[in-house]
């Protein structure tokens, strides 16, 4: 069984979607060859051209580029969702920019064009379709405020299951489907709104609603334990008009992140899986060692002038090696600047440093409050044990409200899917320091899941970005 996404849409108002879709492929086909139709026009060029030939090759471009486009998944059900889509439009318009490249260095049809020209081109038409994409999402939440939805939904079942399906369409609704009320059977048990929606009333009503085309689709929320009676209404719903959709169990669907998988052609939701995959590893690590190269050249005095610092203020070593957890949960030996007296150290940090802390030298202070004792950290991104970004490593006894921090937090060793880092998400948003609280481990768990969930280059280099400005204006540090 393939799941097949435009087909849900084009069962209800099919002319309206059909007309839509056509339209946006037309707005699509023009903005590829807008430009070079202005170039022609207002751009002069040595070279004598033939209008009617130039203007015939323009539109076989833009026919191919809108089929291009359709190959690619631009027409898709997403157009209809909440979603930018700048990335899928960036990857399309750039597929269908090399045909015209070919078109320009293998065949010379425009030999005319320089290559300014065709740079001013491709940025124009890309800055176009983002424009249009914005006013599309503009027009889809007028049409929403106005109660103009592509399908009239219900939601059947006023259960626990239905109450969070109410609950995450409020947050994520888009044009695709707008939910009227509930149908409940037990209507005389009911109150009259649930999760802020009307209980229409049951399935009689449910009956009527579909005859009088005031319902396209019915969201079938019952427990999935009551087999026999969500079999007998199925039944009975096919033999109307209307689509019916199954609603997956919404506790397991928060967990599979919105991502479904194929074992053997049989969908099934993905609920965990290898956070850096295909060339990913490679990418992240070639940023590492760029970066780090370029942060040990860069900060190669600093560390040197800290160092003589360190060794000025107390006797003991410059660096301090701690043992801290890193990926997949092998322990990995961190450096760092030795910021405490050599003979209070704790190697195992079983004992959080707190504001005042005895322990702490007076240049200890200083580079924990601005972070310079994690530099020497840098050599473990260019051994490979650490990344720039990425969950920061805790040692291993370290506590939270007297609690281990795997005991404290359930989902804490996921964070272990990736190399930790010198700074993360959690930092950049206020969590770094003494974690005297659970409520603190809890959100910095949160935020490092959240990054790992969502990793990219560009992730990475936003969190850098962001680095050093958290790190000047916190006071959690100390």
């Amino acid at each position: 069984m393939r799941l097949q996404p435009v087909d849900s849409l084009l069962l209800t108002r099919s002319s309206l979607v059909e007309y839509f879709l056509f339209g946006i492929r037309l707005v699509h086909g023009v903005t590829c060859i807008l430009p070079g139709l202005l170039i022609l026009a207002f751009w002069q060029t040595d070279h004598p051209i033939a209008l009617k030939s130039y203007l015939a090759v323009l539109m076989f471009f833009g026919f191919i580029s809108v089929l291009i486009f359709q190959a690619i998944g631009v027409y898709s059900e997403s157009i209809f969702s909440n979603l930018l889509r700048f990335r899928l439009t960036l990857f399309a318009w750039s597929s269908a920019f090399c045909l015209l490249l070919f078109m320009h260095q293998a065949l010379s049809l425009f030999n005319y064009i320089s290559d300014v020209q065709l740079i001013l081109w491709f940025t124009t038409s890309f800055v176009l379709f983002g424009v249009e994409r914005l006013f599309l999402l503009m027009m889809f939440q007028r049409l929403m405020q106005k109660g103009f939805f592509l399908q009239n939904a219900i939601i059947l079942g006023a259960t626990e299951n239905g109450q969070r399906l109410a609950e995450y369409l409020e947050q994520n609704q888009d044009i695709r489907s707008g939910v009227s009320g509930f149908i409940d059977d037990r209507i005389g048990r009911m109150p009259k709104t649930v999760a802020n929606l009307s209980v229409l009333g049951n399935s009689g009503d449910l009956e009527r609603l579909i005859r009088e085309e005031k319902v396209t689709q019915v969201l079938v929320a019952l427990p999935w334990t009551a087999e026999n009676r969500m079999d007998y209404i199925i039944r009975e719903l096919r033999r109307l008009p209307v689509n019916v959709l199954l609603v997956p169990d919404m506790v397991a669907f928060r967990h599979a992140h919105n991502r479904l998988t194929e074992v053997a052609n049989l969908p099934m939701f993905n609920a965990s899986e290898v956070p850096l995959r295909g060339w990913s590893p490679f990418f992240k690590r070639l940023e590492d060692m760029v970066l780090a190269s370029f942060a040990l050249l860069l900060l190669l005095p600093v560390m040197v002038l800290v160092a003589i610092a360190i060794k000025l203020d107390s006797p003991g070593p410059v660096l301090f090696r701690q043992k801290r957890y890193g990926y997949n949960n092998r322990l990995i030996e961190v450096c760092k600047f030795r910021s405490m007296y050599q003979h209070q150290a704790d190697a195992t940090a079983e004992t959080q440093t707190t504001r005042g802390d005895a322990r702490i030298t007076r240049i200890g202070r200083f580079i924990r409050k601005t972070s310079l004792d994690e530099l020497p950290q840098l050599f473990n991104v260019f051994a490979g044990s650490m990344s720039m970004v990425g969950p920061r490593p805790h040692a291993t006894a370290t506590k939270a409200a007297g609690i281990l921090f795997e005991e404290a937090v359930k989902e804490y060793t996921a964070r272990h899917r990736v190399k930790p880092g010198i700074t993360g998400l959690a930092q950049i948003n206020g969590y770094r320091g003494e974690t005297d609280t659970l409520e603190k481990i809890e959100k910095r768990v949160e935020f490092d899941l959240e990054y790992i969930e969502n990793w990219s280059v560009w992730f990475d280099l936003y969190i850098l970005f962001r680095t050093v400005p958290a790190v000047l204006f916190t006071r959690e540090a100390y």
